[in-house]
């Protein structure tokens, strides 16, 4: 999967301690991204949350009223934590039926209740749930260190690609990243993404869809860019 080389080739490069150290981690993750993936397939294959039928659902609720859309809205990014949703679509369809900054704060919400969701859920069942698959106290140890030493600029970036923002929250979660730190992070790389996404969207039309669409390839550009950036800058300083 191209994902799982994007995430392997970007932690290879931005740590400087043995493979060793890393391996926990990249197991961790590799097996979330595996369950993901599984969630997101069937997703669509039983036409679930797909972008069709989101956009549809976001219509008929916009033809209600503001407080059902934006109810709505919240749902559909809060079960992100369970299966994959079309996360940049939603907030781009915030920011068209309700406006910027309503649309963004909306998104916000919604987002943020999935990831610190899921953050809880790490909290509660991840310790147990990594006793299981790493038997090894020591790289129970080292994965979290190495989650602990890294994870901010990952829970950053994480929008940059579909699935890493649940990951990085269960992660926190489970390696016991202070709420308050991780939640700070969480911010700093969502706050930005759901302004330019609701703002994209909400200056769109039917008959003008461009807006949404450079929204979209810049909020992509700039998230594989800090990746590309800060890869660089740390093989340097190395």
């Amino acid at each position: 999967m191209r994902i799982c080389k994007w995430l392997y080739d970007t932690l290879s490069g931005q740590l400087n301690e043995s493979f060793i150290a890393l391996k926990p981690l990249l197991k961790i993750m590799g097996i979330l991204l595996a369950f993901f993936a599984v969630l997101f397939i069937l997703g669509q294959f039983f036409d679930i949350l797909t972008v069709e039928n989101v956009t549809l659902g976001l219509q008929g609720a916009s033809e209600i009223d503001a407080l059902t859309l934006s109810a709505m809205i919240i749902v559909l990014l809060c079960v992100d934590i369970f299966i994959t949703v079309p996360t940049l679509t939603i907030t781009l369809l915030a920011g068209f039926f309700l406006g910027f900054p309503q649309g963004a704060l909306i998104a916000l919400i919604g987002t943020s209740c999935a990831t610190f969701l899921g953050y809880v859920m790490g909290e509660r069942w991840g310790e147990p749930a990594i006793g299981k698959i790493i038997r090894n106290d020591a790289d129970i140890i080292d994965l979290t260190a190495t989650f602990h030493t890294h994870g901010p600029l990952m829970i950053t970036l994480a929008r940059a690609a579909p699935m890493v923002p649940e990951i990085c929250a269960l992660l926190a979660g489970a390696t016991n990243m202070k709420f308050g730190r991780y939640a700070l992070f969480h911010f700093i790389g969502t706050l930005p993404y759901v302004a330019i996404a609701s703002y994209a969207g909400s200056v769109s039309s039917v008959d003008d869809p461009m807006p949404a669409i450079y929204g979209a390839m810049f909020l992509y550009a700039i998230g594989w860019g800090g990746w590309f950036l800060f890869r660089k800058w740390n093989r340097i300083k190395t």
